[in-house]
Order: structure tokens, then sequence, then C-alpha cells
């Protein structure tokens, strides 16, 4: 009898789990054959398809090009709870060269990235992409830890906890190594309209 009745609820237990758990269940596509999205010492643009928000990034870093990293991208579609997009748009650049911390204002999420290399200075502009969902607000908001560990290593950093989202990063730059280290800001995002909005 014991032997019937888990042969019975093991499955529907696996499936509620599956429903209810607070991890997404890679691996992450990124893109067609995981080709990097620009070459070393170029410009770049990425977007996600309509609806669907930036869940991993990796890189791997060059000295001998410049300094420079490869860089791609995965995307999910956004929890149903939040809707459609009801804007998009680009924020202001970060510069080259500086460290520096931004968020996606109107309670965006990041759903691309748009860079553009600076053989001067060794280091590139970069701009998110953000989407707004309704009047939906962040909450819960956490910093993750540095990617890459060490300045010069690959990165690949991946959202494993569901209905968490990233909405910004900050960043250092090292002069010495010409590399960056990002953390980035991720949120949950609440279900329901709320009357403010962040700047």
């Amino acid at each position: 009898m014991d032997l019937f009745l888990l042969c019975v609820f093991l499955p529907l237990m696996t499936v509620a789990w599956g429903q209810y758990s607070d991890y997404y269940y890679g691996p992450y596509n990124y893109g067609d054959n995981d080709e990097w999205v620009n070459v070393y010492r170029q410009g770049f643009n990425f977007q996600c398809p309509h609806g669907q928000v930036i869940v991993a990034v990796r890189s791997v870093f060059s000295k001998k090009e410049g300094s420079d990293r490869l860089w791609n991208y995965a995307c999910m579609p956004a929890s149903q709870s939040l809707g459609e997009p009801t804007e998009c748009w680009w924020e202001e650049i970060n510069r080259a060269g500086t460290e520096w911390y931004q968020t996606c204002s109107n309670n965006g999420l990041v759903a691309g990235f748009q860079s553009q290399y600076f053989p001067s200075v060794l280091d590139r502009e970069w701009q998110f992409y953000c989407c707004r969902y309704s009047r939906r607000c962040p909450y819960s908001c956490w910093l993750t830890t540095e990617y890459p560990g060490h300045y010069g290593e690959d990165m690949d950093m991946m959202m494993y906890t569901y209905d968490y989202y990233i909405r910004g990063a900050t960043t250092t730059f090292s002069a010495v190594h010409r590399d960056r280290q990002w953390k980035f800001i991720v949120c949950r995002m609440t279900d329901y309209d709320c009357p403010f909005q962040n700047v």
C-alpha cells in the first residue's frame, strides 16, 4: 500500500515543485549556437525579444585583444503576473574608464545591453535597455557577488531564483588590469500596480 501511495503522490509532488520552486532550470540558451554578440574592440547592441528580460550574462577576457571582453546574454519571458511591457527605452550612457552605479529608471527591468569600445582607455561605455511592466514596483532588492570573481577571469552570471529580475548594476574598473567587476542589482516585482515610481 505504501508503495502504491508513493507512486501516486511522487509525480504530483514533482509537478508542484516545478510550479512553485524558487529556481529556474537551466541551461540557458545564449542565442544561435552560443555565439558571442560582439567581436573584440567593436560595439554591440543586444535586446531581448519583446516581453523577455536578461537572466544570464557570460563573458571572456583577452588582454592581447585590447583588454576587451566577448559578451553573450540569455533572456527569458517575464512572469505572466507582470503582464506585457508597457514601455521600453535606453538609459543614459555609463562612461568608459570610470566606476558607476545605475538602475533602470521608472521601475524598469534590464532587457538588453549596448556597448562601445574605446581604445584610448581600453574600456567600454555601457547602456541598459530597460522595460517597464505597467506600474509594478521593485522590492526585496539585493546585490549579487562580484562577476567575475577577479579581474581578467571569465564571467558566468545566471539568475537561479525565480521571480527575481535584474534592475541594474554597479561596476568597479581597474586601471591596472583594464577590466571591470560587476555586481548586478536584483529585485522582485510586485504583482499589483503601486502609486510610486523611482527616478
